[in-house]
């Protein structure tokens, strides 16, 4: 285990140090004479990122204390799992891939309204040298000496939520059947790993699995938090209305899913036996998961589930949306067929950033929507399955080097913040170097 964290670790900080680098080589630029490339200050969209939850520096004013400090300057950060690069590396196909994404990557304007990329800069080089081990998947394996990658690290309520094309491709040349996390659900994770991943990786999945829970499913019934633990039949009935539209989400893809239902301690029979029952009632493939507890065996019905769906499937998958379709055509078909919202609407920023975007012919990137992860809509208090509500796009930022635009819906942060109460203050460590809290 120690192993898998200093990999993955080393990912991060890698990717962190490739973003970064190009900070620093615009505040350089902005502040060299010969060479420099006119950059307007007030257009640089490329912010600099971070491993950690800190709300204060979502926005600040850099380069203050003088000339030999930089060109004052509005910016601020985003947590590293929102980084251009993270989205690169797993996007990626090889080191020239590597390189030709990270010189594409948008920068902003001169004074006179030419656009600025990274490889203007001539930046794509020393950025892709800073990743030359980052972009090599990471083998590890289980408790049970079942192969397993691990490769980058993209959040899927703020970026596009998959491992890398690499890792998948690598799986896929060495074993009969790869099982791929898309985090997050159906209307964000397997969105945009259809979507987005799929389509630029030319890949073909042949099953569905739909993770769900009792908890989740009496969270979604109205139970709160603190009660989840007991049981409630009627909320768990509530809840199903929930994983309908995830089953529904599967459909549009062509896919008939399995749903699998990950046991916790504290669920009872009567929970499982309810929902188990409404899955087959609804001609909908149902498996109980115990692998937490029992390891490989308590997962070999579901295994067998998902090989049946595989099988049924040759060439099910179908995109959502083609890539030549218009930005806002690409925005309203995920978030009304997605989430179920009945319409759109933008802010004056958002509508001149998608101006810009297809004034620079680049209109025909993927759409990767930042939202929150606890509801179907763009409003993370709406539980369970939604209704005739209306999406709110606030800005769109471009991420050209990964292939996609990024529509910030409702009030997602790119960079969180921590909660009232963070998880910090439970965790500890003694004398013998062991640490508690963290579960």
């Amino acid at each position: 285990m120690e192993d898998i964290n200093l990999h993955f670790t080393g990912d991060l900080a890698a990717v962190e140090k490739a973003h970064n680098l190009l900070a620093a080589m615009i505040d350089n630029n902005l502040q060299s004479g010969e060479g420099n490339l006119g950059l307007d200050s007030r257009t640089i969209s490329w912010k600099r990122v971070m491993d950690m939850n800190d709300r204060a520096l979502r926005g600040m004013v850099i380069g203050l204390g003088g000339t030999a400090q930089g060109i004052p300057r509005e910016t601020g950060f985003d947590i590293t799992a929102a980084s251009e690069v993270m989205a690169i590396l797993c996007l990626a196909t090889s080191i020239s891939d590597l390189k030709t994404r990270l010189g594409n990557i948008f920068i902003g304007y001169t004074y006179t309204g030419k656009p600025v990329f990274a490889r203007d800069l001539r930046a794509q080089g020393a950025m892709a040298a800073l990743l030359k081990d980052a972009i090599k998947p990471n083998l590890v394996q289980t408790l049970e000496g079942t192969p397993a990658i691990i490769h980058g690290g993209p959040f899927a309520n703020i970026a596009q939520g998959t491992n890398s094309i690499l890792a998948t491709r690598m799986g896929l040349s060495m074993s009969d059947y790869v099982v791929t996390e898309a985090g997050f659900a159906s209307e964000l994770g397997a969105e945009k790993f259809f979507n987005i991943k799929s389509q630029i990786g030319k890949l073909k999945t042949n099953a569905v699995v739909i993770v769900a829970t009792i908890r989740a499913l009496k969270y979604h019934g109205g139970v709160k938090i603190s009660e989840l633990a007991k049981e409630n039949l009627d909320a768990l009935r509530l809840g199903f209305e929930n994983l309908d539209k995830h089953v529904e989400n599967m459909h549009y893809y062509g896919f008939r899913p399995v749903v699998a239902i990950n046991r916790f301690d504290t669920d009872t029979d009567s929970e499982i036996e309810l929902l188990k029952k409404y899955c087959e009632e609804h001609n909908v493939r149902v498996s109980v998961n115990t692998a937490w507890a029992d390891g490989g065996k308590g997962a070999v019905e579901l295994a067998r589930a998902v090989l049946e769906a595989a099988e049924a499937c040759a060439d099910c998958f179908t995109p959502l949306y083609d890539l030549s379709w218009p930005l806002e055509k690409k925005i309203e078909t995920i978030t009304t067929l997605m989430y179920g919202a009945r319409n759109v609407e933008y802010t004056l920023e958002a509508k001149e950033q998608m101006k810009k975007i297809a004034e620079l012919g680049l209109e025909n990137l993927a759409v990767c929507i930042a939202k929150t992860q606890k509801s179907l809509s763009d409003d993370q208090t709406r539980r369970n399955r939604p209704r005739d509500f209306t999406v709110r796009i606030r800005k769109v930022e471009l991420s050209s080097g990964a292939g996609f635009v990024v529509p910030i819906a409702g009030a997602i942060m790119r960079m969180p913040g921590l909660p009232a109460i963070p998880s910090a203050e439970k965790i500890d460590i003694d004398d013998n170097g062991q640490i508690s809290g963290l579960f």
